[in-house]
């Protein structure tokens, strides 16, 4: 289990969460979410590369990728449900915790449109 404990590893992280989202909903057959899912990481991909200035080793407590099971396996509306639910907390737990205002609004976004699937 890895601890998400600096800026580059959380957002290794979310961009590595979005691929595996996409393919998820891809195999569903779910195109839409697909399509939301793979903008996410471009979108994740780009905060990180116009961030790598403010890249800093300072720690980042409290995050561990343990706290955050993804069943990529179960495809019915519940495992659905589920995938968006662990992903909204996954960002609403990170995003506070960066101190580079367009990463942490970046990150606050995407929470938001994978809490629009819950609704």
């Amino acid at each position: 289990m890895s601890t998400l404990n600096q800026f580059g590893a959380i957002l290794t992280y979310a961009i590595e969460l979005e691929g595996n989202i996409a393919s998820y909903y891809e195999t569903v057959g779910d195109a839409d979410r697909a399509k939301s899912a793979t903008k996410r990481k471009s979108k994740l991909e780009r905060i990180r590369r116009e961030n790598v200035v403010e890249i800093t080793l300072e720690p980042i407590d409290g995050l561990d990728e343990a706290d955050y099971v993804f069943n990529f396996e179960n495809t019915s509306d519940e495992g659905q449900s589920a995938i968006e639910a662990t992903a909204s907390q996954f960002y609403e737990d990170v995003a506070p915790k960066i101190n580079v205002r367009q990463a942490q609004r970046g990150l606050e976004r995407a929470g938001k449109e994978h809490r629009a699937y819950l609704s």
